[in-house]
């Protein structure tokens, strides 16, 4: 079976791309994935926030200690350059020790270090960049409409500075989220991935602290994707990629038949280890050689809204034949 894909227009040897997560923050195991028929890597984010936060603790323990500031104020550059310099040596030896696709991943807090970054990561040599955007709904200080336009303004300015391609990561904290995944489709990105996933907090009564919960996906998380990607699949300009929930290969399936692209996993892999995407491989293999498919474009989107033979299924919201 060719189960070759295009995915922000590079050749993809398989639809399942290892999505940004410790499991591809260094290049032995971007080597691990590509042994296991990967089609592509999205390298763990850099994280503005997690620089900015080691700068602050850093700045705190000198105040403490009574060291005069005024010292330390190359340091926020300093600790800057070290970070993406480490990140830009990762993105150079993952593309000299491997033939994968090699896309990089932005995850910024304050929009004017989205085109410093982008800038040196296309330097380096990364195939594509994948910018995960996200504000958080509880920001009371801006209105949804002013959140809204800081992504076409982010994507406007880092368009105009790079010339490999963009995926945008988004989430479905929209108030009309099929209108914007249209409107986001027409800036010129080359590819949406839906949808992001988030730290969720927990209490720990005992201790009376918050802790992470549910850090990994489970599989019932695949329908939020699998709607949105079946319901956008040909009213988008723009590639789709689908993320979270996807854990087996029938899932994997599922998402090419709604209209993706290309299928990101991540927690799958923490449960069963990487070799696992062979077995994806074989379940989606086995598929299509007993539908009598000989490649994936002769299946994608055959079950999206638009083809389905019931295609008011996406849009229904209530259980009614189910409690009924």
């Amino acid at each position: 079976m060719d189960i070759a894909t295009r995915y922000l227009g590079l050749h993809l040897k398989s639809p399942i791309v290892a999505s940004s997560s410790g499991l591809t923050d260094s290049v032995k195991k971007v080597k691990t994935l590509e042994e296991c028929g990967v089609g592509a890597v999205v390298l763990k984010s850099i994280f503005e926030e997690e620089i900015l936060f080691e700068h602050e603790d850093i700045m705190k323990e000198a105040e403490a200690a009574g060291v005069n500031l005024d010292q330390f104020d190359y340091l926020d550059f300093q600790l800057r350059g070290e970070k993406l310099n480490k990140y830009i040596e990762l993105i150079k030896e993952s593309k000299a020790a491997t033939s994968l696709p090699i896309i990089a991943s932005i995850n910024c807090a304050y929009s004017h270090e989205w085109i410093s970054f982008a800038e040196q990561i296309q330097g380096a040599g990364a195939d594509a960049i994948e910018l995960n955007m996200f504000f958080l709904p509880s920001d009371f200080s801006r209105s949804g409409q002013e959140q809204e336009t800081m992504y076409f303004k982010i994507i406007e300015k880092l368009l105009s500075t790079v010339s490999i391609p963009i995926a945008l990561k988004i989430s479905y904290y929209f108030s009309n989220l099929g209108q914007m995944i249209q409107r986001l489709s027409k800036t010129g990105v080359s590819g949406l991935v839906l949808f992001n996933r988030f730290f969720s907090p927990d209490i720990d009564i005992d201790k009376l602290t918050i802790k992470s919960s549910f850090v990994l996906s489970s599989p019932e998380e695949l329908a939020i994707s699998l709607r949105w990607i079946a319901i956008m699949a040909n009213k988008v300009d723009c590639d789709l990629a689908a993320s979270t929930g996807a854990h087996d290969g029938a899932a994997v399936i599922k998402q090419l038949l709604a209209g993706a692209k290309a299928v990101q996993v991540a927690s799958t892999l923490y449960k069963h280890g990487t070799e696992y995407i062979r077995d994806m491989h074989d379940t989606l293999n086995a598929w299509m050689e007993k539908h009598g498919y000989n490649s994936l474009a002769d299946f994608r989107g055959k079950m999206s809204q638009e083809k389905a033979s019931n295609p008011a299924a996406y849009e229904r919201v209530q259980f009614m034949k189910y409690f009924n």
